[in-house]
């Protein structure tokens, strides 16, 4: 049996581009925003008809009221008249007003009339209509009756004229009772659907900006030379296939990498045989195998010498930087002190700052991290090698280990004229000598700061530059949990 799986809703966005997405965000939250606003339009509509029809009810209820006041003094006139004068023209009168009369009541009826108030009304009009239809004999007595019945009505006309002003003022107050709650429930809606919007914007928003996050992240390891972790960009098609050309450049940067490693070595190598046999036939020169040398070809001999050595040396730092590199991405993590690591390092290099009467304080607590204890040891030896050989002689080099709340720092404190300001930004590139120099050093080979930056980047932490005024110390700094 087979079954057929419905793509879902996230794999169905992520087949949209950014900026398909984007606009999909604004047309949902503005949908929701035009169905809240049409929805409060249709209710203030909606109480806008009712008020309307209660206003328009309310007059014709009072309408009624007086007209049937005004109908009540009619009928008086035409009864008594009828009574009096005995005419049939001033009878029929008489009935026509009653029957409107009537009309007049049902429809006050039908509007909230309480049906006991209209029923007196009738009853009151059917006793002056036996009245009217009474003998003739008794005609001025019955006139005298139906006045005070007449009197009566006139009572009964004000109570239903009152019970008319309380059905308005009920009607009135009901519907201010419902335009309140739906007030309140139209700004529970709005609120609510305000509320809804801008948790989907955020929401979208946090979405949408978490490829640009992994992409940020992506180009920052390309930047620092990390080339180990590939290029997986979920989200937008777009964004997708960013990721995919970075991955691509990720694969190229690291095959130019090991491209060029493989051309240093292969160089290094090449030279350095040529370079021996240069450096065995100037000391056959040296030495008079070919005959005794006259001061002049001496000098020249001497010179070669010399840039024969510089150059073998310029040939072996070039492979250490390059076999550094290598090794950098090797780690061989161990838990290790650091404290005692850099006490150790300030023990093996004694004879260099005793040499320069130099005193090497080491401060701070034990640091227990997960380090390759070999790699940090050259790293810290080369900080330490680098203030030695800047520092005054009878200076002092301070080498401070600070707990913070994340890392550990650690300052790398001389007395030494500082890196001059244009060497700054260039001070941690491969073979870059700075300007300032010490006059009594051999010359560097300037790999040491460069070794030191490429085994602290392997570790998770960093080395810096750090301006205070005349002096600038270096410092790096470990994550605690590498």
């Amino acid at each position: 049996m087979s079954r057929f799986h419905k793509p879902s809703k996230v794999a169905a966005l992520s087949g949209l581009s950014f900026q398909q997405l984007l606009l999909l965000a604004f047309l949902l939250i503005a949908g929701l925003l035009g169905a809240s606003s049409l929805r409060a339009i249709f209710t203030l509509e909606q109480l806008m008809v009712q008020s309307r029809r209660g206003a328009a009810e309310a007059i014709q209820l009072n309408t009624s009221a007086q007209q049937l006041s005004a109908r009540s003094q009619t009928l008086e006139r035409a009864a008594r008249q009828s009574l009096v004068l005995a005419d049939a023209q001033l009878r029929r009168r008489f009935d026509e007003g009653a029957r409107e009369a009537l009309d007049i009541l049902l429809r006050l009826e039908s509007n909230g009339l309480p049906h006991e108030q209209a029923a007196q009304w009738r009853t009151h009009l059917a006793a002056v209509s036996e009245l009217v239809d009474g003998p003739s004999a008794l005609s001025l007595e019955n006139e005298r009756s139906v006045a005070a019945m007449f009197l009566e009505i006139d009572g009964l006309n004000a109570v239903i004229a009152q019970e008319v002003q309380d059905i308005n003022t009920r009607r009135s107050n009901t519907l201010q009772d419902k335009i309140e709650a739906s007030r309140r429930e139209v700004t529970h809606q709005v609120v609510g659907v305000i509320v809804l919007a801008l948790a989907l914007a955020l929401l979208l928003g946090i979405w949408l900006a978490r490829p640009f996050k992994r992409l940020e992240s992506a180009i920052r390891l390309l930047g620092e030379n990390d080339f180990a972790q590939p290029v997986d960009i979920a989200g937008p098609v777009d964004i997708r296939r960013v990721g995919q050309q970075l991955e691509w450049l990720r694969v190229r940067l690291l095959e130019l990498d090991s491209d060029k490693a493989r051309f240093l070595r292969h160089v290094s190598h090449e030279l350095k045989t040529p370079l021996a046999s240069m450096r065995e036939g100037v000391a056959l020169l040296q030495d008079g195998v070919t005959g005794e040398l006259s001061a002049g070809q001496r000098e020249v001999v001497n010179i070669l010498h010399q840039n024969t050595l510089l150059l073998q040396s310029e040939i072996e730092a070039l492979l250490s930087f390059n076999a550094a590199a290598f090794e950098a991405r090797q780690l061989r993590r161990t838990p290790t002190d650091l404290l005692a690591l850099l006490e150790a390092q300030v023990e093996a290099q004694r004879l260099q700052w005793q040499a320069r009467k130099l005193d090497v304080v080491v401060e701070g607590k034990p640091a227990v991290l997960q380090l390759d204890a070999e790699k940090m040891a050259s790293a810290v030896g080369n900080l330490l090698s680098n203030a030695i050989r800047f520092s005054p002689p009878g200076g002092t080099i301070r080498i401070v280990l600070s707990h913070l709340a994340d890392r550990i720092r650690v300052d790398f404190i001389d007395q030494g004229p500082g890196v001059d300001e244009n060497d700054r930004s260039r001070i941690f590139e491969p073979f870059y000598r700075g300007v300032r120099q010490p006059e009594d050093a051999a010359r560097g080979t300037g790999i040491g700061l460069s070794i030191v930056q490429e085994y602290l980047s392997a570790h998770g932490g960093r080395v810096e530059l750090i301006t205070n005024g005349s002096n600038t110390p270096f410092r790096i700094e470990l994550p605690h949990a590498a």
